[in-house]
């Protein structure tokens, strides 16, 4: 059975036949001058079998247009990653590139642990990708990694329980998404249908995925930070209602009760054991479902209120600041950004590409391709001031405010004001450190 991003490991012996070459051109140093044609690259990250099978894809593709480089690939179990980063970073033995979440992008930039690859990037690079992809590499301007990939969460059903409860057409463009009271509706059709141990549906907000919650807020045309990313901006009538909306699925036991954020059980595995109908979930979900499930399963698109929205998820790819040769390191990067490589790791490991070219076009994932559509639509509804948020210096304190905070307005009973006071003084504690 595939891995699951719950299955992280960090080793995987997977042959891959090597990438298109026509992909190496954007990057450049000062004078135009071509990067180094031998070297050393060491690349830590890391990732599913599909993933790891699409890197040393690329990697390979690399050396092969590069005579005299090579690049050593580290793998690593996602959670020894950043432990094992800061720690060589502190050492000042960092690997010269590595992969990081963007929500975990600024605190990296922040800390001037990253290489500024402006003096390596062709001046036209920023119009590869989409400007909410770019947005989230960006520090006072500058570029500080490259958007690798994204992903965003979209409503996976079982058709049966939601056909027992006469739902029998989702919505299949993302303009005719259901608002937020029509998901009210549907929640409440399959409440007064499921049994009391079965719920409507589940949302992916466990654990660091806290930051899905903001969707709600970005649904409803708010934000948690102001355009300076360190003053609170929770504190809106859009805030109020995210925090509302959501605070009502535990009271109308539309989510079952250990689904809050701090639960240890992810939304996934409940609604594969059938416990709810609907989950919010990724597209790197998909290999997993399709080989696991035996029951008949589709995806549609995740609410609107003011507008669509989404989460922004994925990870960039950066250089530190210690790279041994940062010309080298950046042509890697452009490298494995082009169209070629970033296609076929995409559609092998179901996630979403963040050029411009590729979303136009669409990704066939490998796996379930009528799909691909639902999560690269849900996946343009992020904004680049969303992304900007989400990649801010302060985000992994804000994730802890978060999750204390919505917890307590979940499951503990606090009112919407309390939790908006208490969001509010904790992302500014947060950005103030």
């Amino acid at each position: 059975m595939p891995l699951t991003r719950r299955q992280l490991l960090g080793a995987a012996s997977l042959a891959s036949a090597p990438l298109a070459l026509s992909a190496c051109a954007g990057f450049s140093t000062k004078g135009d001058e071509p990067a180094a044609a031998s070297g050393t690259l060491a690349f830590t990250t890391w990732g599913t079998d599909a993933e790891l099978a699409g890197f040393r894809s690329a990697i390979s593709a690399f050396e092969k247009a590069n005579s005299g480089v090579s690049v050593r690939l580290n793998a690593v179990p996602y959670e020894q990653m950043f432990t094992t980063i800061d720690a060589q970073l502190q050492a000042g033995t960092p690997p010269d590139v590595f992969r990081v979440p963007y929500y975990t992008f600024g605190g990296y930039a922040g800390r001037d642990q990253l290489l500024d690859l402006t003096p390596h990037l062709d001046k036209s690079v920023a119009e590869r990708f989409t400007p909410a992809a770019w947005q989230a590499v960006l520090r006072g301007g500058a570029p500080y990694g490259v958007p690798h990939h994204t992903d965003t969460s979209a409503i996976l059903y079982n058709k049966p329980m939601l056909a027992a409860a006469g739902i029998t057409e989702v919505p299949t463009r993302l303009e005719d998404a259901w608002t937020w009271d029509e998901l009210a509706r549907v929640a409440g059709a399959l409440r007064r249908e499921l049994p009391d141990a079965k719920y409507p549906f589940v949302y992916n907000w466990q654990g660091n995925g806290v930051t899905r919650w903001l969707s709600w807020l970005f649904e409803a045309d708010g934000r948690f930070l102001a355009e300076d990313l360190t003053t609170p901006a929770i504190d809106s009538d859009a805030g109020r209602a995210a925090v509302e909306f959501t605070q009502s699925f535990f009271r109308q036991k539309w989510v079952p009760p250990n689904s809050s954020v701090k639960s240890s059980t992810y939304a996934a595995d409940i609604w594969y054991s059938q416990t709810a109908a609907m989950t919010w979930a990724g597209a790197f979900l998909l290999p997993d479902a399709d080989a696991t499930l035996d029951f008949e399963w589709g995806a549609t698109f995740s609410p609107r209120r003011a507008r669509s929205a989404g989460d922004f998820g994925g990870n960039a790819l950066v250089a530190t600041k210690q790279a041994k040769d940062p010309a080298l390191a950046a042509s890697f990067l452009d490298f494995v950004t082009g169209a070629d490589p970033m296609r076929e790791f995409c559609s092998g490991a179901s996630l979403l590409p963040t050029r411009k070219d590729l979303v136009e076009s669409g990704v066939d994932f490998a796996v379930r391709p009528e799909l691909s559509p639902v999560f690269i639509g849900q996946a343009s509804s992020v904004q680049p001031q969303d992304s900007g948020q989400v990649a801010s210096p302060s985000m992994s304190a804000i994730i802890t405010v978060l999750k204390d905070q919505l917890e307590e307005a979940f499951v503990g009973g606090r009112s919407v004001e309390e939790t908006i006071a208490g969001l509010t003084r904790g992302i500014a504690d947060a950005t103030s450190r």
